[in-house]
Parts: structure tokens; C-alpha cells; sequence
């Protein structure tokens, strides 16, 4: 009798948990994706700040580049000397870099080509030395301690 009852409960405890390590297993694969959620979501916001940063910097240079551009026109106009019209050159150049990065595409080209980097030149993605391994992480930990 005390073996059937031994064998009923250790089927049971073995059910338990069995049921126990597939709630876990459930339970990180939800942590996990919540994880990789949140990490596209910081993404999207880091990526959003910098895309507004170079907007706000947009009106600044090109509020810059109007006032410059309107001055070195009139001393231009003034004296006919070129070389008050020349910096306009590579101040359009900075103008439209920027304003490229702002309002126009360039995020969308940086992504292709990034995605190209991934695909067809991973060996220039190598990081310097020994990938990390949890042991030599603990080591390291235990070093600086």
C-alpha cells in the first residue's frame, strides 16, 4: 500500500514538474521578447532624438548660411571681388548635407548600406580579441574586485 502511494506521488511530483519547467520555459521566452521589444523600441527613440538634433542644427546652419550668403552677395555686388562669393561653396556643400540628414533620405541610404555591410563584408565587423565567454567575464569581474 505504501508503494502504490509512494508511485502516485512521485508520478504527481513529476507531473508538477514538468509543468513547473514549461511555465519557466514560457515565462522566458516572454521575458525574452519583451527584452527584444524594449531594446527596438530605445532604438527607434535614440534614433529619433538624433534625427530631431539634426533638424533643430538644420535651422540653425541654414538660418547662418542665409545671413552669411546675404552679406558676402552684397559685398559682392558692392566691389565685384569673387572671393567674397567663393566660401559660399562649400557652405552650400555643409547646407545641403545637412538638410539631407534632416528632410531628406540619408537615414534611409545609411540603413541600406549598414545592411549591406551585414550581409557581404562581415569581416569587417570582427571586434579585437577572444569572443566573451561567461567564464572569462566572471574572471574579469573577480579581477577588478
Amino acid at each position: 500500500m505504501g508503494s502504490a502511494l509512494s508511485s502516485t506521488m512521485g508520478k504527481v511530483m513529476d507531473d508538477n514538474m514538468k509543468k513547473q519547467q514549461q511555465f519557466m520555459l514560457t515565462t522566458q521566452k516572454m521575458q525574452l521578447g519583451r527584452q527584444i521589444q524594449m531594446q527596438l523600441d530605445m532604438r527607434q527613440r535614440m534614433i529619433a532624438q538624433q534625427l530631431a538634433r539634426s533638424r533643430e542644427a538644420m535651422v540653425w546652419y541654414a538660418s547662418f548660411y542665409g545671413v552669411t550668403a546675404l552679406g558676402l552677395t552684397a559685398g559682392f555686388l558692392r566691389t565685384k571681388r569673387t572671393a567674397l562669393i567663393a566660401p559660399l561653396v562649400p557652405m552650400t556643400f555643409i547646407v545641403t548635407y545637412l538638410g539631407d540628414m534632416a528632410w531628406g533620405n540619408k537615414m534611409e541610404r545609411i540603413i541600406a548600406e549598414a545592411d549591406n555591410i551585414l550581409e557581404n563584408e562581415q569581416s569587417l565587423l570582427a571586434l579585437p580579441g577572444k569572443p566573451l565567454t561567461i567564464e572569462l567575464i566572471d574572471k574579469n569581474r573577480k579581477a577588478s574586485k
